[in-house]
């Protein structure tokens, strides 16, 4: 077992035939969506769709997680590889031979982050997988078969991540303080002490740094996104952005930049695994209101789900309910006190999106072997999925075994 902040073993999703050839054999047909793909994709915030978890939804988010999974096991972890870092496989296989075939998608462009900390010199002395600056996160696909876009009720661009791998990596995700998004100008005078929309540091490094090699991740979906939507604008079209740890993250940002970058987005949406938090109230507030739908799935013994940062006031929107401590009226000491805080430090984070909530106590496979790596792989959320029914009885006893290759 590779031990990373996203480290993945196959699971196997419910299929018709064991090597599906077509798409249409991968997901049964009677899981159409048809017409109301829009819930699915999360138009009304997935709102009874979630307890009891729909079927068609569970299929749903178990697929994009096979996505993410791919990414896994396309990385050459492998540190005394010459590879170290890239893909191990040529665009045009990475479906079949990392164990996702009969898709119904094509990979059209493989992404790479690249982060922003200038090391010292003597780290030229090291390895040279210490200091990789630049290595494969995922890629973005398209839909092309005709019977899974009838299934899916439109054509799906999809574009996954993996989670922390290399050494950089990892001190971009210790760089958790919040930082301005460059050349955003927030929307709403809502909240009046909350002017600045702000993410974490490390992760904006990562999308945002180009190197010699490789332009900046933004760059490269950007650029992809615009060439598809030029091809295919013109009928019905969805993008999905998928994520483990680190790559929800990723996949969160993307999604607001996408947004904000193309005038006349398609719906997004973004299915994230056991994501840290990524910004402020500011920036969920931003994320709100550019329509972006997240669906963030949480398990409730994951570490990585509770940092970086803590929460000062968590509420979902003005005239809803309002958790954690609450905004008190204008003028008193505890509103004083908020927004000095809010103000002057750089640690007040918000979660955003909707929880689908699971918990790794309610599994008997998983939970003998509990630890910090296992409640977090990628492999025990598909697990959990794939057995939960509702909140008042939240494993089926039909719960697939995690397996490892």
């Amino acid at each position: 077992m590779r031990l990373a902040m996203g480290v993945v073993k196959p699971y196997t999703l419910p299929t018709k035939t064991k090597h599906p050839k077509r798409s249409s054999d991968a997901v049964p047909h009677h899981l159409k969506l048809g017409k109301k793909w829009n819930e699915y994709h999360g138009s009304n915030n997935w709102e009874g769709l979630l307890d009891p978890l729909d079927e068609k939804l569970r299929v749903e988010i178990l697929r994009y997680g096979k996505f993410v999974e791919s990414t896994y096991n396309s990385f050459v972890f492998d540190t005394s590889s010459p590879l170290y870092g890239t893909c191990r496989y040529p665009k045009q296989s990475v479906f079949h031979r990392s164990g996702l075939p009969g898709t119904g998608y094509r990979l059209t462009k493989n992404l790479h982050a690249t982060s922003g900390i200038e090391l010292p010199r003597w780290v030229q002395k090291l390895p040279s997988w210490v200091s990789n600056q630049s290595s494969w996160i995922g890629y973005v696909a398209v839909c092309q078969d005709e019977e899974e876009i009838s299934r899916l009720g439109r054509r799906d661009i999809v574009v996954a991540f993996r989670g922390t791998a290399t050494c950089l990596e990892w001190l971009e995700n210790l760089r958790s303080t919040l930082t301005q998004i460059p050349n955003v100008t927030p929307s709403s005078d809502i909240f009046p002490y909350l002017q600045r929309p702000m993410v974490e540091s490390g992760f904006l490094s990562l999308y945002s740094s180009s190197a010699r090699k490789y332009q900046s991740l933004r760059n490269e979906v950007r650029e992809e996104i615009s060439r598809l939507l030029q091809s295919y604008g013109d009928e019905p079209l969805s993008i999905t952005i998928a994520g483990h740890s680190l790559g929800a993250a990723l996949a969160t940002l993307t999604a607001y930049d996408i947004t904000k970058t193309f005038k006349h987005a398609p719906s997004v949406s973004v299915i994230s695994f056991g994501g840290p938090r990524v910004g402020n109230q500011s920036f969920r507030h931003e994320v709100e209101k550019s329509g972006i739908k997240i669906l963030r799935i949480v398990n409730s013994t994951d570490l990585i789900t509770k940092v970086p940062g803590f929460i000062i006031n968590d509420h979902e929107d003005l005239g809803e309910e309002r958790k954690g401590i609450n905004v008190a009226s204008p003028g008193s000491l505890s509103t004083w006190l908020q927004k000095c805080i809010l103000e002057k430090t750089q640690w007040n984070y918000a979660d955003v999106g909707r929880e689908l909530r699971l918990c790794t106590e309610n599994s008997p496979i998983v939970k003998p072997n509990k630890n910090v790596a296992t409640c977090h792989e990628l492999d025990t959320y598909l697990h959990l999925v794939n057995g939960f029914r509702t909140s008042t009885c939240p494993l089926r006893s039909t719960a697939k075994r995690v397996q490892s290759r």
